[in-house]
C-alpha cells in the first residue's frame, strides 16, 4: 500500500515539475518573506493550514526555505511541521521558475481532548524528524510579489502528502 501512494506521489511530483513554470532570475542574497495555504493528508486523516516561510538565495539557482506550518485543530488533533529546504531553481520562462527541493525538519502532532461540558480529558503529543521530496513552481507578479505552488511528501512515521499554495514578498 505505502509503495504505490509514494510512487503516485513521485509521478505527481514528476508531472509538475515538467509541466510548470516557475520566478524569474534569482540571484545569490536575493531574500523573501511570505505565507502559505496548505493541504495536508497522512492515511485517513486530512487538514487544512497555515504557514510562514522565508527564502534566501545561497547562490543564483540555489535557494534556502526555512517554514513553519501549523494545521488547524480537527477531531482534537492538530500538526506543526518546522522544515528547512533546499530547492534548485529552473528560470523557464521570464517570469517562472520550477524547482525541485528536498528538506528536513520535525512533524509534530497534538491530541487535545477538550469536550465542552467536560472540560479537559487530556491530552498528548509526539514529534518526529522528517524527511521532505517536492517540488513546485513560482510566477513573478510584480518584481517583489511571487505567487508559487508545490507538492511534498513527508517521510516519517506513516508519510505526510502537503498541497500548498503561497505567497512571497522579495526585498
Amino acid at each position: 500500500m505505502k509503495t504505490v501512494f509514494l510512487k503516485r506521489a513521485a509521478i505527481v511530483i514528476i508531472a509538475a515539475a515538467t509541466m510548470s513554470v516557475s520566478a524569474a532570475a534569482q540571484k545569490k542574497g536575493d531574500m523573501a518573506a511570505g505565507a502559505n495555504l496548505l493541504f495536508g493528508s497522512t492515511g485517513g486523516y486530512s487538514n487544512v493550514g497555515l504557514g510562514a516561510k522565508f527564502l534566501y538565495n545561497v547562490t543564483d539557482p540555489i535557494r534556502l526555505s526555512g517554514e513553519f506550518d501549523y494545521f488547524l485543530k480537527k477531531n482534537y488533533v492538530n500538526f506543526w511541521d518546522f522544515s528547512v529546504y533546499g530547492q534548485y531553481l529552473f528560470p523557464v520562462a521570464e517570469k517562472i521558475a520550477v524547482y525541485p527541493e528536498v528538506g528536513l525538519g520535525v512533524l509534530g502532532e497534538t491530541v487535545n481532548l477538550d469536550i465542552p461540558g467536560l472540560g479537559s480529558l487530556g491530552s498528548a503529543s509526539h514529534s518526529d524528524f522528517a524527511l521532505s521530496l517536492g517540488g513546485g513552481v513560482g510566477y513573478d507578479l510584480t518584481s517583489n510579489l511571487t505567487l508559487n505552488g508545490g507538492l511534498r511528501l513527508k517521510l516519517v512515521t506513516g508519510s505526510w502528502f502537503n498541497i500548498l499554495v503561497g505567497l512571497a514578498y522579495k526585498f
